[in-house]
């Protein structure tokens, strides 16, 4: 994916819209804080996530943190190759280290978070 089109959130979540589905998983800037990733904790199919809600655990050499929803929806699809793969977060966090998928989105929401631009000038406040 190109980060230039996703959408951020100030604790460093991406999320893009494809066909209905939004696909969410953690910015460059996430990965290299947290490291070495050794473990994913996934959220169940179906669960209805609030806005800020804790959707994902991510456990690494350094710390453990959670993922949170950017927006309200339902979770359609996770990413299970975590579960045997947790460090593809590290290699592709913006394609194959996606970690999950929300439908039935908050739009307005959606609108409100930040684009790419947005969020280098939000880094550099952060750095």
């Amino acid at each position: 994916m190109n980060p230039d089109t996703l959408k951020y959130t100030e604790e460093h979540e991406w999320i893009v819209e494809q066909r209905g589905i939004y696909i969410i998983g953690i910015t460059e800037y996430a990965v290299e804080e947290l490291g070495e990733i050794t473990f994913v904790e996934l959220p169940e199919l179906g669960k209805r996530l609030e806005r800020g809600e804790d959707a994902a655990v991510i456990e690494s050499v350094k710390a453990a943190s959670d993922v949170y929803a950017p927006v309200t929806g339902i979770v359609a699809e996770v990413n299970d190759v975590l579960e045997m793969e947790p460090d593809l977060i590290n290699r592709d966090p913006y394609g194959k280290g996606w970690i999950l998928k929300l439908k039935d989105v908050n739009e307005e929401e959606y609108n409100e978070l930040m684009d790419s631009r947005s969020y280098r000038g939000y880094l550099k406040t952060v750095e």
